[in-house]
């Protein structure tokens, strides 16, 4: 195992691995217009990717837990229909960053508020899924919030049942859901820029990376 200040990787997955904003925005768009609401404001756009789609149908579309519950249910049949895959696209030197991390013996999981169905489905797609020791993401039930905290803790509970040792993780994110989420269980977070996270959301991170490039040091010495 190389030399790293981490026992263990934790990665979110939109705006951190992936891009799949050219799917998700149609969707949302879309699920608005279908229940006769204002379409997503221009300064709004980059917010709903990431946070949970229910937290996001509230507290950006207004609409009541009834109606957010149905606005999740037909946004997740419209990527069922589209396929989960379709429209992702991997950051550059990501997914290279993600395999040198796996070669270089450290453990890595999935800490996504993105459905886990969804995440399993992308890292398959893009053969990444055998690089990580477990994959975990949302709860899929549209009924269900289900926040980073609560999947970040499935995740270190995993792994810690798979004999992997969770006294030093670390958490890649591009949201202050991230940092957030993260704080519960004490985990820091390196923020990546790259995503969809406005600048002053990077308060409470340990670093922030313009790059994957920027970021392989910080995970792997040597």
């Amino acid at each position: 195992m190389a030399n790293s200040p981490w026992s263990c990787v934790l990665w979110d997955v939109d705006g951190t691995i992936a891009d799949a904003s050219a799917g998700i925005l149609p969707r949302v768009a879309r699920v608005l217009e279908e229940m006769g609401r204002p379409p997503m404001a221009d300064d709004q756009v980059n917010l709903w990717i990431g946070p949970p789609m229910l937290e996001s149908f509230q507290a950006l579309a207004g609409l009541d837990r009834r109606d957010a519950e149905r606005a999740v249910a037909r946004y997740r049949a419209l990527a069922g229909e589209d396929g989960y895959a379709e429209s992702v696209r991997l950051y550059d030197g990501v997914a290279e960053l993600v395999r040198e991390v796996h070669a270089a013996g450290i453990p890595q999981s999935t800490g996504s508020t993105k459905p886990e169905n969804q995440v399993t489905a992308i890292l398959a797609h893009y053969g990444l899924a055998p690089e990580f020791d477990a994959i975990h993401g949302a709860v899929p039930d549209a009924d269900v919030l289900d926040t980073k905290a609560h999947v970040l803790g499935r995740a270190l509970a995993d792994l810690e049942a798979k004999g992997i040792d969770v006294s030093r993780p670390v958490l890649v994110g591009d949201r202050h859901h991230d940092i957030d989420g993260a704080a519960e269980f004490g985990v820091p977070v390196i923020f990546a820029r790259w995503g969809f996270g406005a600048p002053s959301e990077e308060a409470g991170s340990i670093a922030a990376v313009d790059s994957p490039a920027e970021l392989r040091p910080l995970l792997i010495d040597g």
